[in-house]
């Protein structure tokens, strides 16, 4: 396993094209260089598996319009209360969904410090 993971400082710059996720992945982790933002970020995603679980298991499609509220209230409260910058989501929403899993996964294997 690699080591951990450094977030790099908050880049503050305007819309940037990027050649592939790899590259958008750095730049979203200076987006979210602040520990309590980046902590919602866990914790609303992991709300998002929640939810997205508990509308498999009861078969009930209808948690699943609560998966996008939850998941994007929690990363809005980091973007705009702690981090102070525009959700990356905004430019980007595909590659953001994706990197917010990947980020997710790295904070709940230790690559990312939560």
């Amino acid at each position: 396993m690699a080591g951990p993971l450094a977030i790099p400082s908050p880049a503050r710059r305007p819309a940037v094209q990027f050649a592939s996720f790899d590259e958008f992945y750095a730049y979203y982790l200076t987006q979210h260089a602040n520990r309590t933002s980046r902590r919602l970020h866990v914790v609303g995603t992991g709300c998002v598996i929640a939810l997205v679980l508990v509308a498999i298991l009861t078969l009930n499609p209808w948690w699943l319009l609560l998966a996008p509220v939850v998941g994007y209230g929690f990363a809005w409260t980091g973007h705009y209360g702690f981090e102070k910058n525009k959700p990356a989501t905004f430019g980007h929403p595909l590659w953001s969904l994706r990197s917010d899993f990947v980020m997710f996964w790295h904070v709940a294997t230790g690559r990312i410090a939560f």
